[in-house]
Formats: C-alpha cells, structure tokens, sequence
C-alpha cells in the first residue's frame, strides 16, 4: 500500500481535495514533514508503524468525515482552533468578519458575538484589539469548545461565554456594545441536505437559516438593536445570494448595509449601520 493508493480511495469516494488530504492525514498520523511524505508517494508505507492509523483516518475521510474533524482543529485568522461535531468547521470566508471587525471598532471596544460555535470570531477579535466580547451559543457543547479555545489562546480574560437561544432574544448585559457580530445559521432548510456530504457532519443547527435563510437574521436585529450604543453596528456573514434580502431587512429596521464580497468575489460580509436622523 502506498500513499498514491489511498489517495485514490479517497478520489473514488469523491474527495476533490484526495491529494491534500491525505497528505495532511499522513502528516498527523505519522508526525512526519509534508515535504518528506510528498516525495514518498509511491513507497510501499505497509511496514511503517504509523499505517494503520493513517488507514482509519483516510477511511473515514473516504466516508466524507470532514477533515478538520478527523485532525481534530483547524486553522483560522493565523491561529489553531480545536473543532469538534459540536462546532462549525471555521471557513477562510468568515475571516472577512474579523478583518471588517479590527478597521471598524474604537479602542476599548464592547462587542458580541452571537452564534458563536468555536468561538474563533470574537477570540480572533480579542487577539488583535483590546476589545471584551461576550460570546452567546444555544450550544453548551460548543460553547465549552470555544472557551476551551479561549484559554489557549490567551484571551479568556476578555472573552464571556453565554448560553442563550437568540431566536427568542435571551438578553445580552448592557446595551451599549460598538459592534454586534454574527456568522448565524443561513442556509434554507430545504437546501441542506443537496449539498456536499461533509455538511451532514455539521451541526445542522449552525447551518438552518429556516425556510428563507433568513430567520436568524431577523431575530437577531429585532432581539438585539436596543443592545448596540448609539451609532454602533451590527455585522454579519452572509450567503451569496442573501445581499438584496438583508439591505431591505436592514433599512425596515433603520440601518444602512455595506455588503463586502469575499475572495471569491462572492457577497459575505454585511455591516449594518444605524442611520442618523
């Protein structure tokens, strides 16, 4: 058995990315270079005491198990996350959030982080800015992930972990936060299940905007524009084709919308500003 011959397996099963991966896979398993791995792509690896946990691991994989949950973390912003089945997996797009965060936010800032999963964008945020967050999931699972997260990352002094259901508005402390950030459930529910398989290994409540995308959004605004000090902002992620819905819903509830697009080119980032009489 070579590595070429499990990269195969995984292109059989569908795997776009079987070159990478199994690469990473290899490099976790055996703790070896990618580089070195890379040049031994045709070795026979049977006799290596790493390969049978390179097999489970490229197993699953072949079973469309994300790999970030196979390794266990993951990278976002420069830093490395712990990921579980309870989190959403962290995605290069959702970094525009935090880079729109840091060129917007005063010194000293107050912001929330709604939805939060791996707590990767509000621990991001602290990181880079001298900002407190308050970090709010419905999920205690996750949110123990992310205040896992936190500590490693050195900044569990500034970051406050919340349990609550922001659907039915449960209250953040004070009202006088700069920033209010969100990467919320937005895909519709019927499209859920038509999508890669990887995604059914996700929390299927961090990804079920309800029938329009939407729902989250709107409760979100309604539930928290009390809670921004005057002139501050909500700021979300979005779906690629959501730009149109959240402008209107942003000017129903008073607020302008810049919407950023991603690397891709692709809509991904709103900031909603309350307008000035």
């Amino acid at each position: 058995m070579t590595l070429r011959d499990l990269e195969h397996t995984l292109s059989r099963a569908g795997v776009e990315s079987a070159r990478a991966d199994i690469l990473t896979l290899a490099v976790h398993a055996s703790g070896l270079g990618a580089a070195s791995l890379a040049a031994r792509l045709d070795d026979d690896i049977d006799a290596e005491r790493w390969f049978p946990a390179l097999c489970g691991l490229a197993n699953r994989r072949a079973a469309r198990e994300p790999l970030q949950y196979i390794i266990g973390s993951w990278e976002f912003y420069g830093d490395e996350y712990k990921v579980t089945r309870d989190t959403l997996i962290p995605r290069p797009e959702t970094e525009l959030l935090v880079e729109t965060a840091i060129s917007s936010l005063p010194p000293r800032a107050a912001i929330a982080d709604l939805c939060c999963g791996s707590g990767c964008i509000g621990i991001s945020v602290c990181r880079r800015t001298d900002a407190r967050c308050y970090s709010v999931d419905i999920s205690a699972p996750a949110l123990a992930i992310a205040e896992e997260n936190a500590r490693a990352l050195g900044v569990c002094d500034r970051v406050t972990f919340l349990r609550g259901d922001v659907l039915t508005g449960d209250t953040l402390p004070g009202n006088a936060f700069d920033m209010i950030i969100s990467n919320p459930p937005y895909i519709k529910t019927d499209v859920i299940d038509t999508l890669a398989p990887e995604l059914s290994f996700e929390p299927r409540i961090a990804l079920d905007g309800g029938g329009d995308g939407m729902a989250f959004y709107r409760a979100i605004i309604s539930n928290y524009k009390n809670s921004l000090s005057p002139g501050s902002s909500f700021l979300f992620e979005i779906g690629a084709d959501e730009a149109d819905d959240i402008i209107n819903l942003a000017r129903a509830h008073g607020f302008s919308a810049d919407i950023a697009a991603d690397l891709s080119g692709l809509p991904r980032a709103a900031l909603l500003k309350q307008d000035t009489p």
